[in-house]
């Protein structure tokens, strides 16, 4: 399975969201080729504005594996992560990010700029389906504002 594979798994989480007027922002966690966690956002369910994909996924990674990195670990997002998300993927330590969309407004890139704010050890991978990600946010903040 390759990058491609794991981010449509992502989007499938993304589709969840949608489907429970969520932002649909999807996430997946993988380790050795194996799907770890799964997750999309879940703030209006839940009334939390941390109940962001990433954070979900991370927890149940966690709770997965008993430990509180993921150095050999990816995340696939279908939405650049935000400050906040981003935050919590530098603590993890986590081995690779691979997003979707770029998001301007809401985006870690808004604040930070051109400083990374993810552990130095981390890769980074921008932009995978980046149309597929990017037209499902468009169609979700279309259909809000009819």
């Amino acid at each position: 399975m390759d990058n491609n594979y794991y981010m449509r798994q992502a989007l499938i989480q993304a589709q969840k969201a949608f489907e429970e007027e969520e932002v649909p922002i999807g996430a997946v966690i993988v380790l050795e080729n194996k799907i770890i966690a799964r997750a999309y956002n879940q703030v209006e369910r839940l009334k939390d504005c941390t109940a962001h994909a990433e954070i979900i996924a991370l927890t149940s990674a966690f709770n997965y594996l008993g430990s509180k990195y993921l150095m050999d670990a990816s995340i696939y997002i279908t939405v650049e992560p935000c400050l906040m998300c981003a935050g919590a993927l530098y603590w993890s330590k986590i081995g690779t990010i691979i997003y979707g969309a770029d998001d301007e407004k809401n985006g870690y890139k808004r604040i930070t700029k051109e400083v990374s704010p993810f552990h130095p050890k981390t890769k980074l991978i921008k932009n995978l389906l980046q149309d597929e990600c990017r037209l499902l946010m468009q169609d979700f903040f279309f259909r809000k504002r009819k």
